[in-house]
């Protein structure tokens, strides 16, 4: 997936190494790993299931997208930890996972979901384990521009900037049939949440992230069959991708 490449700069700043690959026993399975490296150290990796995919871009106050007689433009800074993490779709299943990683390596996270109440219940969980000071929920449709401008609002009140951002919201609309028999409403569903609501939250994060001196990450996950395999009863979700 090729994701707004005039915005790109370095994916290996000296401070942060996002993206490795892990091979498994099994030479078929690739494990994806999100590596976070200090100057003195590296942290664990974060493996997340081979049946997904990450892609990444980085916004940088000073690339290529910014003019250098532009008013927004800000000195640059080192991305050291601990980091400010925001993920999309992360009261369940991988968003989820991935916040509690976050949280284990001592980094700030911010959760989000369209659902108020798993909002609530996840953040419940998470500050019952890791504290109230390190972690922050809020209900977000991706789908609809004010909410994910809402989102950055949030985000900006609570840790005052992002260093990392990863679009892991997605939808099979609670469907397994095949495309042939998918609805209208299953199609429009899935499509506004992994296309239109992955394309709004990376105009709105490269936004707030072109203006932070220390830039920021975005990393965008995508679903099962993103790595070629396929998955019965699934076509309308992996070409949503």
């Amino acid at each position: 997936m090729a994701i707004l490449p005039s915005v790109a700069s370095s994916l290996s700043p000296p401070s942060l190494s996002p993206l490795c690959s892990a091979r498994s026993n099994d030479d078929d399975l690739i494990s994806t790993s999100i590596c976070r490296q200090s100057h003195a150290s590296r942290r664990r990796p974060l493996h997340l299931n081979s049946r997904f995919r990450l892609t990444a871009i980085s916004a940088s106050s000073n690339s290529e997208a910014s003019s250098s007689s532009s008013p927004s433009l800000v000195s640059r800074e080192p991305m050291v930890p601990p980091y400010n993490v925001l993920i999309t779709g992360s009261t369940k299943g991988i968003g989820y996972a991935l916040a509690k990683e976050f949280l284990k390596a001592g980094d700030n996270v911010i959760i989000c979901s369209r659902s108020a109440e798993r909002v609530e219940s996840a953040l419940q969980n998470l500050r019952g384990e890791f504290g109230e000071l390190h972690v922050w929920g809020t209900k977000c449709d991706v789908r609809q521009g004010d909410d994910v401008k809402n989102l950055v609002s949030f985000a900006k009140e609570k840790l005052d900037y992002i260093d990392i951002w990863i679009n892991n919201a997605g939808s099979n609309a609670y469907s397994y049939k095949p495309l042939s028999e998918a609805s209208d409403d299953d199609l429009i569903e899935v499509v506004t949440t992994n296309t239109l609501g992955l394309m709004i939250c990376c105009r709105e994060a490269i936004k707030m992230m072109l203006n932070q001196p220390r830039g920021g990450h975005i990393f965008n996950i995508d679903g099962a069959g993103s790595d070629g395999r396929p998955t019965p009863s699934a076509k309308k979700f992996n070409q949503s991708y």
